[in-house]
């Protein structure tokens, strides 16, 4: 029986680091060989030309514009959510998760039709105010997929700490504010920290829904993941590869501060359940 089970468990660890190697590291690994291959100078110069300048700062601009409108609407959305029930609660839980469940590319359509020339806000294009196939449309978009992120991380966690602290306070005399900022915010800063990072890297790497309402033009709309797009397009291989290699180091930044921030999530939650 032990024998068995030792030599199951030893075949199935064999075959999902076999599957996560053909899966993930290989693929991976072909665009980090071919992007070094020539040389660190030849990825530095690609990587430092105006087009991919431009990209990363407009990709940086787009995350840097998200991650604060999804975070505040987040935990406004997230405390209607967690805070009592009310008729309908259940079909709003149900669109916020619609991000998760849509095609990026429907989200592209659907913010052309409303956002569009022939949309029903298209009177803005006579006032100079341009959102299809320029950057607002393109942080739109952006908004749109990652709406969820926020909500996810921080109602579980208002939903765990309960009412009391806050109605305590309440009859103290605390206003509303003065409870979010002393109880509410630090009970969720970390969950809300960890939706935000998670924003920020299902932002830098969305293309479906960004290429249909930018004009991707280098250095006017064109984005690290629409530079990538570019390049394979103009047959510029190489440019693409260290253009995937930019989005994959920013990837390994994001994905060590989800680690700390998913640790500091664990603590806190232990130190909630020994205060309780």
């Amino acid at each position: 029986m032990t024998r068995s089970w030792l030599r199951y468990t030893t075949v199935s660890r064999l075959f999902v680091l076999f599957y996560i190697g053909v899966l993930l590291i290989v693929p991976l690994g072909l665009i980090l060989y071919r992007t070094f291959e020539p040389g660190v100078g030849a990825f530095i110069d690609s990587v430092t030309s105006p087009a991919a300048i431009s990209a990363l700062d407009l990709s940086l601009l787009i995350i840097a514009i998200v991650i604060p409108l999804n975070g505040v609407f987040g935990v406004l959305l997230a405390l209607a959510l967690a805070r009592g029930k009310w008729r309908g609660r259940a079909i709003v839980e149900a669109i916020v998760d619609l991000p998760f469940a849509l095609s990026p590319v429907v989200v592209g359509v659907s913010l052309i039709l409303v956002w569009g020339v022939d949309g029903w806000f298209g009177f803005l294009s006579n006032w100079g105010i341009q959102i299809i196939f320029a950057v607002p449309g393109m942080v739109l978009a952006t908004v749109f997929v990652t709406l969820p992120f926020v909500v996810r991380e921080v109602e579980p966690v208002l939903l765990e700490i309960g009412t009391e602290q806050e109605e305590a306070a309440m009859t103290l005399g605390a206003n509303a504010l003065q409870i979010f900022r002393r109880i509410t915010l630090p009970a969720i800063r970390w969950g809300l920290g960890y939706g935000m990072v998670l924003t920020a890297a299902r932002g830098l790497g969305e293309f479906g829904a960004v290429i249909l309402v930018s004009s991707n033009q280098p250095g006017i709309s064109q984005s690290l993941t629409l530079l990538v797009y570019g390049r394979f397009e103009q047959g510029n291989e190489y440019g693409a590869y260290a253009a995937s290699t930019t989005l994959m180091l920013v990837a390994i930044v994001i994905i060590l501060v989800m680690t700390l921030l998913a640790r500091r999530v664990e603590n806190g939650e232990r130190e909630t359940e020994q205060a309780g």
